[in-house]
């Protein structure tokens, strides 16, 4: 992965179409059956489920649920309703994410939080769950309704790892793969072996394996932008996680590393309630000086080798292709 060039948001957002490329047309539907699937009668409902679905991102998930359903070139239907069920699920964190931190935008919409209550965020997010789960159950696979259900328990847990840290300075490095892995990978992982389960059944574990080290990479290049990113990209301000208090890998490998000096300000952001963007600014600074932004990019690489180890089982197809192209487009979000 070492020789991957860092693309701009252009180059990277023609790099996913490329990658969604065998799955296009399913992707269209995909985005039908979840406004079938959150489709009610209650006005606030049709109103909160509106604007949310307006707030989809760029649906790399569903299209890796896709992708892995299509690797013996057999894919079948009710692979696109999985899909609208792993992007509903992903909106929900999303959601429940934005109420817990307060957030007021998420990719320049006004959060549902903000725009509404937070009481409507968290019963939304449930009723996302809870519809992405009574879709599961129609398509009558319990396998795939186990795989899914495992995922959102993980997601929960991961959750409340975060929100259990009582010195979030003191959280090691494999405290942060264990959340890392609940609270982003997991659901990857779910949508590659779930997919796989809707047309290539033979290839579960590996789609599975690979789903999970492209989850890892996928957060920890995620954290590393929030060091280097630049808003207009990125479309989030950077040092949001600082600002939030969130102890991400490149903080961690700093940390021990840190002049006493930068340390006492790395200290100083963590004991104020809302640090100014200069203290933030001088934290990323000492972060990137100590060498933590490069060690979270060599572990980032590792993980992002590994997802590459995984396709080699799988036969040659345009889907294999595509998934083995997703590991690069996680890594390219390094500008």
């Amino acid at each position: 992965m070492s020789g991957v060039v860092a693309r701009g948001r252009t180059s990277a957002n023609s790099a996913l179409r490329d990658i969604q490329a065998p799955v296009r047309d399913r992707l269209e539907h995909v985005v039908d059956s979840m406004h079938r699937i959150v489709t009610d009668d209650l006005p606030l409902i049709r109103e909160v489920s509106g604007h949310l679905l307006q707030m989809r991102g760029k649906m790399f998930r569903p299209t890796l649920a896709l992708l892995a359903s299509a690797t013996d070139d057999r894919p079948e239907p009710r692979a696109t309703v999985l899909a609208a069920v792993v992007e509903l699920m992903h909106l929900a964190t999303l959601v429940h994410d934005d109420s817990v931190d307060h957030s007021a935008l998420r990719r320049g919409l006004p959060t549902v939080n903000s725009l509404f209550s937070h009481q409507i965020s968290v019963i939304m997010g449930d009723f996302l769950y809870s519809r992405a789960l009574t879709a599961l159950v129609g398509m009558g696979d319990l396998e795939i309704l186990r795989i899914v259900t495992d995922v959102a328990n993980a997601l929960t847990i991961g959750e409340m790892r975060q929100l259990g840290a009582v010195d979030s300075l003191c959280f090691s490095e494999d405290e942060y793969y264990q959340l890392i892995r609940c609270k982003t990978a997991s659901l990857i992982t779910g949508a590659c072996e779930s997919g796989a389960l809707c047309g290539a059944a033979r290839h579960r574990r590996v789609l599975a394996q690979y789903g999970d080290k492209l989850g890892m990479a996928f957060q920890i290049a995620d954290d590393i932008l929030d060091y280097t990113g630049d808003e207009s990209v990125t479309g989030k301000p950077g040092g949001l996680d600082l600002r939030e208090h969130k102890v991400t890998l490149p903080l961690i490998a700093a940390l021990p590393k840190a002049t006493p000096a930068g340390r006492a300000r790395i200290d100083a952001l963590f004991a104020a309630e809302a640090p100014d963007d200069d203290l933030i600014l001088e934290v990323v600074g000492i972060v990137a000086e100590a060498g933590g932004i490069e060690y979270a990019r060599r572990r980032g690489d590792e993980f992002a080798h590994a997802a590459e180890q995984a396709l080699r089982p799988l036969p040659e197809s345009p889907a294999r292709a595509a998934l083995a192209d997703a590991i690069s487009y996680v890594m390219d979000r390094r500008s």
